[in-house]
């Protein structure tokens, strides 16, 4: 799972992580916000009017949906299943929120927070993009704020102050993951038969 505050560039680094790293796919997930100029329906979210989000929520589609800047988003279950049943690394672009729940269901993802170098710097990314008021921003930054105090929660930190380093310690932990020797009693009955 991916997070980090509005503006921060995760979105960005997930898109060139996946022209570099085969048998990697992103979550599409469904909001309720509107889309903005480039986006696809589909492809960069599913753009869901928010009475049919809070239906699919009330059917338990989703593994996690919050509320995040005034809109909903969520992960639907079907898609991810199916990534996942063929073995296929998933990786969520996801708000704090909805990573802890993620996390309570399942306990083995690897969660990931990208952070600004600063916050002062967060907020002059937020201005050059131009997408939102001055009241806006200052919401982003506060929020922004809250969400790094759940650090603890992550298992990796990357800065992204450079884009190039970012997008290669998120490459290089994928890769690293995928090395990992699982703990379960099979493996440990293997080692202490080796001894």
């Amino acid at each position: 799972m991916l997070s980090g505050p509005s503006g921060v560039g995760k979105g960005s680094l997930l898109t060139a992580l996946l022209g570099q790293v085969p048998g990697v796919a992103r979550s599409i997930s469904a909001t309720t916000r509107a889309a903005r100029p480039g986006e696809t329906d589909g492809v960069d979210y599913h753009f869901l009017p928010r009475e049919r989000f809070l239906a699919d929520a009330a059917d338990g589609r989703f593994y996690e949906y919050a509320e995040y800047n005034h809109n909903y988003y969520g992960t639907p279950y079907a898609q991810v299943d199916a990534m996942l049943d063929k073995g296929v690394d998933v990786i969520l672009e996801i708000e704090v929120q909805g990573a802890k729940i993620v996390r309570g269901l399942m306990p083995d993802a690897i969660l990931i927070f990208v952070q600004p170098p600063s916050l002062e710097s967060l907020e002059d990314r937020l201005r050059k993009r131009g997408t939102d008021s001055e009241a806006r921003i200052a919401e982003r930054i506060q929020l922004a704020a809250a969400e790094l105090s759940c650090l603890p929660l992550y298992d990796y930190s990357i800065v992204n102050d450079d884009f190039d380093q970012a997008l290669d310690q998120l490459r290089c932990i994928v890769i690293a993951e995928r090395c990992r020797i699982a703990e379960t009693a099979d493996t440990a009955m293997q080692s202490s038969n080796d001894r």
